[in-house]
């Protein structure tokens, strides 16, 4: 929020300059971002008075003025401002001013007639940007005195970047309330005068969805003048803050809202027809936005209507047929209390973001209503003129916010400030906040007020006391704690180690969105149901990942347009899966995946140029099971997937569970991610490989080892992988090596079968083995392979 620091010392003026009133706003918890002066440099400019005005005899556009400014003679000044004119007081830079841009005034002649000065506008002043014409100032405006003085140009604006959950700072109100605590000071309010009706006139207000909105207040203006110029120290304090004037009317209602932190609207009551309504918006019902642009509505959107029409989204925009115009002569104004889950995310969703917005998200006062409205309407008829009829209120007390009492305990907050801090200077500081404290027995009973719908347990309590008594008083003392190894099993196997194995095979390690296009993730997965984001940041973001697939693909993607050629990264994160038996509706699994595309390694001459396959990828899956110690519990079976290719994908099991796949992504599937070339992927739950098998030490064999190839003939569907589980498991201790080295089909092998050349390493620990005992025990493994797979021997 940026505020005017004048406009802040008007309701608390601590003896501190803006330096320390900076630090002091940012140690309490509200950071200030900057301080900026509200107006650039310029000196000798002063107020004065067009005393003649006529046209130059020499140009159409140009006007010869006598100005007064008080030094005794008048000034011949040439001006070409289309408002210039005879009455009006206007601000006057005379010879030797200087101006931002080290723009100096000098004696000059204007088609042949002499000017001696210059009639500034805001631009030329650094004002603002807007050039409409020269200043017109108020005709109390006194003759001569500077204008940095007149106006209070030696200020600050001062930037405060405020948390979420202190929506009550959000207003020189709160800003104020929290300087005068920290230096023990009054807060002066202005004097808000209810005003007496004057008319009869008012508008039935219907709640038809009352736990989005439990209070509404309005109010009928008649005979207001919206052409009237707001005052110059509201539009000055308006700007100072960051805010355009517009029109009298929306300029009270942004004060107020600047001032008090609560939001306002104004509708023209003549194009307002019957009762209004504080309604959902029905589906894709329409609105004509003040800005023009027409939207269709949700039916979870909280509206304001009449009897015919949506006139606003309730808490963030007006709408365009309902607005205030300069021709506009009554008015209805409201001042509600939106509950902030009514409104949070609604602007974003249409993308918007308003001052109101901004404040009903976070909430606001739920019983600011009434003054805010009696404070508009007080400005409004000063300003506007008119006459106000009686506040009409709607309420549903049991769906408005209940602030109740916290209990904090000496004890509990001395043990977690580390320091004591005096009962009476305690009991001061939570009276000082407004927080209505009673001290009795080592605790205090703590009356939350309606602002603080931050406050709720005895831990925030702890903290204001700590913010408020300054964190720079606490001193500094080292916590005392015992050394302690921390509890790791040997068996575990961080993520860390997972990554890195992939890593040193060429791999890079990615982070993605846990939020994917939900068009590219139905691509992949078509069946499987995603979790949609009721608030995305944006509609290509707004679908929690079922697999880390969609987020890897779009990294490979965005790398190939810049001409990445060898392409691996490998993930781990959470998979979100609807599940109505879990938590919250959503099952979040941890997941390992990777991906390659492009070629295998970069061009070398010994190697050529080839491109990556589905044996790399599976290498390296087969190269991370291994650092289980158990790979031989995993094994890969051929398995169809929605996003994979049907002739190159495989699930991989660890016993009888399926914990993963791996294959070639589906070629019609990549080009709507945005590849250009195929790419392989892998996917494994990270608890199937997070634990290892302890090695066990065992005594090295002194005795030579044999060798043994073994050709056999089987069927073509029967896997090599299930031929080689078969044969690790017959039971033959003295197995120490088994190897496939060639797979054949063709010439000397039947039609539909096909040759498996294995090689098996036989040693024993205790002795050398004998001829008959390697032929028993390949006797043993032939006749296993034979009994399972109705396999022979090869000719």
């Amino acid at each position: 929020m940026k505020f005017s620091e004048q406009w802040l010392r008007e309701w608390v003026n601590p003896s501190i300059d803006s330096n320390e009133l900076s630090e002091q706003l940012s140690m309490a918890g509200l950071e200030v971002d900057g301080v900026e002066p509200v107006a650039a440099d310029f000196h000798t400019v002063v107020v004065g008075e067009v005393v003649e005005c006529g046209p130059h005899p020499d140009a159409d556009k140009l006007q010869v003025t006598k100005v007064n400014t008080n030094d005794g003679e008048l000034l011949d000044i040439v001006c070409g401002a289309p408002n210039c004119r005879q009455g009006i007081k206007v601000v006057v830079a005379k010879v030797g001013a200087v101006l931002p841009g080290d723009f100096k005034i000098k004696k000059a002649k204007l088609r042949g007639h002499p000017s001696h000065g210059m009639l500034c506008s805001f631009k030329e002043l650094g004002l603002i940007d807007d050039h409409d014409g020269i200043i017109e100032l108020p005709t109390d405006a006194p003759i001569g005195e500077d204008y940095r003085a007149y106006l209070g140009l030696d200020d600050s604006s001062i930037d405060i970047d405020l948390t979420p959950n202190r929506g009550d700072c959000l207003s020189i109100r709160g800003i104020a309330r929290e300087v005068g605590v920290l230096n023990g000071l009054d807060v002066k309010e202005p004097e808000i005068v209810d005003t007496a009706s004057t008319i009869e006139q008012q508008k039935t207000i219907h709640l038809d969805a009352p736990e989005l909105c439990p209070r509404y207040l309005g109010r009928v203006i008649e005979g207001i003048d919206v052409t009237k110029p707001t005052p110059i120290w509201m539009s000055e304090k308006l700007r100072r803050s960051g805010i355009r004037s517009i029109d009298p009317v929306v300029d009270i209602t942004n004060y107020v809202l600047l001032e008090l932190g609560h939001p306002m609207h104004a509708f023209d009551l003549d194009k307002v027809s019957g009762d209004i309504h504080v309604r959902q918006a029905a589906h894709k019902e329409s609105l004509t936005l003040l800005d023009g642009e027409s939207i269709e509505l949700d039916d979870d959107v909280l509206v304001i209507a009449d009897e015919q029409k949506a006139l606003a989204i309730a808490g963030v925009y007006g709408g365009k047929e309902s607005g205030v115009t300069l021709q506009s002569k009554n008015i209805f104004l409201e001042s509600a209390f939106f509950s902030p889950d009514a409104i949070l995310g609604k602007a974003r969703r249409y993308g918007l973001h308003t001052d109101a917005s901004h404040r009903y998200e976070r909430g606001v006062d739920p019983e600011l209503q009434r003054t805010a409205i009696e404070r508009a309407t007080q400005l409004i008829i000063d300003i506007c003129g008119g006459q106000a009829g009686p506040v009409t209120e709607a309420v549903a007390s049991e769906y408005l916010p209940k602030r109740g009492t916290v209990n904090l305990r000496a004890a509990r907050l001395e043990k977690i400030l580390g320091v004591h801090i005096k009962d009476e200077q305690v009991t001061e500081i939570l009276n000082r906040l407004g927080l209505n404290a009673a001290f009795n027995d080592g605790v205090w009973s703590v009356t939350i007020p309606s602002h603080r719908f931050d406050l709720d347990i005895e831990e925030d309590l702890i903290e204001e006391v700590a913010r408020i008594y300054g964190y720079n008083s606490i001193t500094a003392a080292a916590p005392a704690a015992q050394l302690r190894m921390t509890a790791h099993k040997e068996a575990d196997v961080s993520r860390h180690q997972l990554v890195n194995a992939l890593v040193e095979r060429g791999y890079q390690e990615a982070i993605t969105y846990s939020f994917v296009d939900p068009k590219h993730q139905a691509q992949l997965f078509n069946e499987a149901a995603a979790l949609t984001l009721p608030h995305p940041i944006s509609i290509d973001m707004s679908s929690m990942r079922v697999s880390l697939w969609p987020g890897l693909a779009g990294a490979v993607a965005h790398n190939q347009k810049r001409q990445q050629s060898v392409l691996a990264f490998v993930e781990t994160g959470l998979r979100f899966i609807p599940d109505e038996t879990a938590e919250n509706g959503v099952r979040q699994e941890a997941m390992l995946a990777g991906i390659r595309a492009g070629k295998a390694q970069l061009e070398h001459w010994s190697d050529g140029e080839r491109a990556v396959d589905f044996y790399d990828i599976k290498g390296d899956v087969e190269a991370l099971l291994a650092k289980t110690g158990e790979a031989h519990l995993f094994r890969f079976v051929a398995d169809r997937h929605d996003a994979l290719h049907p002739g190159q994908s495989a699930a991989i099991y660890k016993g009888e569970q399926k914990v993963g796949f791996v294959g070639a992504l589906h070629p019609q599937h990549q080009k709507a991610l945005g590849l250009n070339q195929r790419a392989f992927v892998f996917e494994v739950e990270l608890s199937a490989v997070a634990q290892r098998r302890l090695p066990l030490a065992r005594p090295v064999s002194r005795f030579p080892s044999i060798r043994r190839d073994l050709a056999i003939v089987l069927d073509q569907h029967i896997a090599a992988g299930e031929v080689l589980a078969e044969m690790e498991n017959v039971g033959v201790k003295q197995l120490v090596g088994l190897n496939l080295f060639d797979v054949y089909e063709g010439e000397g092998v039947p039609e539909g079968k096909r040759s498996l050349a294995l090689t098996l390493t036989l040693q024993d620990t205790d002795k050398t083995l004998e001829e008959a005992e390697v032929n028993a025990l390949i006797e043993q493994f032939v006749e296993k392979l034979k009994t399972e797979f109705n396999a022979t021997l090869r000719d």
